[in-house]
């Protein structure tokens, strides 16, 4: 049996209880019926675009779009309910969706939530309120209802708190700004706006690792990071809504990439037939040293699983990217030039600085490049 340093890209997450292989196969059985409904639509409702970008787009006529993005928080919330600290997922469920949205160009205006309990605990549902507000107060969004579902026979969690929350996001778009990388050009800059920590994705391979295989607790401080484990577990995924819009109103915006699972391999969602080659690379945040560390987990799979530091880019014009750095960072987000989009038959992302490239829907290490390792790569700031 290989070890951690030998493994395929996916097979640790794999065998932790993610397989994203399977996920993709099960999706093309779905989608046979799904993509049908779209004729039952002819006119006002119509989405104008394929299943499988960050959102979709509803046509209303008049040459208006609504956006709309359904996501969860995953099981993130298994780590809430094992600290008993349930005052920040909503911000995520907030987050995954409204950053969903921005990707077509919208403006997210409003969400609604799904909470599945197991047992209906009034003082876990006031936390999840106080989330829920704090995320739609960053995004700017109304929460106009939602749904309470008591389900004891189908959720189990720790202490009769186990709970599932899901939301779905709705924006507003002209028809002719919705942006999907089309009209992204080879010299094209990629600015990657800085993640908060690990955000919503690859929990269960980061609690896999810490908890089952290296045997830590939820409590336990591990070096280097200032907090417990389990806080930092929780930090709340960032909301780009700000930024991103000031973006959208003053440059001229090519594409926009929610960096989620698969890391930066999302940046191949664009429309236009390119490639990309990232030539920086920040240093990830602590959190993500120590799952690596803790897991033996190579590089490959680091970047194909995690963000890494990086949860969302924006792609413009290269004499247009300093000024896209200077205004993440007017609204309190770091921000760096990554590198660019090419002309690239083969469609793959480059990592220079850690020596991987795409293939399929994995990063792999590019034959022959040693500057690979088993720790996420530094980069100088930029």
């Amino acid at each position: 049996m290989p070890t951690a340093s030998q493994s395929e890209p996916g097979d640790l997450y794999r065998r932790a209880g993610v397989d994203a292989a399977a996920e993709e196969r099960g999706l093309a059985g779905l989608l046979r019926s799904i993509n049908q409904t779209f004729s039952l639509r002819p006119a006002i409702g119509r989405p104008i675009l394929p299943i499988g970008y960050f959102a979709n787009v509803l046509d209303l006529g008049n040459g208006m779009g609504l956006a709309i993005s359904t996501d969860g928080v995953g099981t993130k919330l298994l780590v809430a309910q094992a600290v008993g600290r349930y005052d920040t997922v909503g911000i995520d469920c907030i987050a995954m969706n409204v950053n969903d949205l921005l990707c077509v160009g919208a403006e997210p205006i409003a969400l609604v939530d799904y909470v599945a309990v197991q047992v209906l605990k009034p003082s876990v549902l006031a936390e999840l309120g106080k989330g829920l507000y704090e995320g739609a107060r960053q995004a700017r969004v109304a929460i106009p209802g939602g749904e309470i579902a008591q389900v004891r026979e189908m959720i189990r969690g720790e202490s009769e708190e186990g709970f599932d929350l899901v939301g779905t996001a709705v924006g507003i778009v002209p028809l002719d700004r919705v942006i999907i990388g089309q009209d992204l050009h080879p010299g094209d800059a990629v600015v990657g706006l800085a993640s908060s920590g690990i955000h919503s994705n690859g929990l269960t391979l980061a609690r896999s690792v810490l908890f089952r295989q290296a045997g830590y607790s939820i409590d336990d401080r591990v070096a280097p990071l200032e907090r417990p484990l389990g806080e930092e577990l929780l930090v709340p995924t960032r909301i780009y809504v700000a930024p991103v819009l000031a973006m959208l109103a003053e440059l001229t915006v090519r594409a926009l990439i929610h960096v989620t699972s698969d890391g930066l391999l999302n940046l191949l969602r664009v429309a236009a037939d390119v490639g990309f080659v990232i030539d920086y690379l920040p240093e990830p945040p602590p959190i993500f040293r120590v799952i690596q560390a803790a897991g033996r987990i190579p590089d490959a799979e680091m970047f194909t699983v995690f963000n890494m530091g990086i949860g969302f880019c924006v792609v413009v014009p290269n004499e247009q990217a300093s000024r896209a750095v200077a205004i993440a960072r007017e609204h309190g987000i770091e921000a760096f030039i990554l590198g660019r989009a090419v002309a690239e038959p083969r469609r793959t992302v480059r990592l220079e600085p850690v020596g991987l490239e795409s293939r399929g829907t994995a990063f792999q290490s590019i034959p022959g490049d040693r500057s690979t390792s088993d720790s996420p790569a530094r980069g100088d700031s930029a």
